[in-house]
């Protein structure tokens, strides 16, 4: 059975998979992100490519490359950490995408690290910046905005 806790230490609060649901609405196949560790305004969240995934089916036969869109999602749950208003009873709805770059290719074996920042928030708008990482390797950035609604 997996891990349901979150825990607290020196500020920094660690989320495995299990307690995410706690806080984003997503749910399986489309929760793509493994872990979480918060730190005031900025959160690091964590996936493992296995190789198994249903966006990697025929996302090319043979040579197995993360969709762009898919890496977008990953930063964008990855952000919305980050606007626990409610207590996990909020709805992000994405309501842009600035200056996304993609800088390598992710694969199978992978582990994306992901670091989000909060850049600006007003009202049930937040704004973000966010990047993806292998191995300490730039994979993806952008700028990320969204609206949130409680649930």
């Amino acid at each position: 059975m997996p891990p349901t806790h979150t825990s607290h230490e020196n500020g920094v609060v660690t989320i495995d998979k299990e307690a995410l649901k706690n806080i984003l609405p997503h749910r399986e196949p489309m929760l793509l992100i493994d872990e979480a560790e918060l730190d005031g305004e900025t959160a690091i969240a964590r996936c493992t490519i296995r190789g198994d995934e249903f966006f990697l089916q025929g996302h090319y036969p043979g040579d197995p490359v993360v969709p762009g869109v898919i890496l977008c999602e990953m930063m964008a749950q990855s952000s919305c950490l980050l606007v626990d208003e409610a207590g996990g009873k909020m709805t992000p709805y994405f309501t842009g995408l600035k200056n996304v770059r993609f800088k390598n290719i992710v694969r199978p074996g992978d582990t994306l690290t992901f670091k989000s920042r909060l850049t600006a928030h007003k009202g049930p708008f937040y704004f973000i910046e966010s990047s993806g990482y292998v191995d300490e390797k730039l994979c993806v950035q952008g700028e990320l905005s969204f609206a949130v609604q409680k649930a």
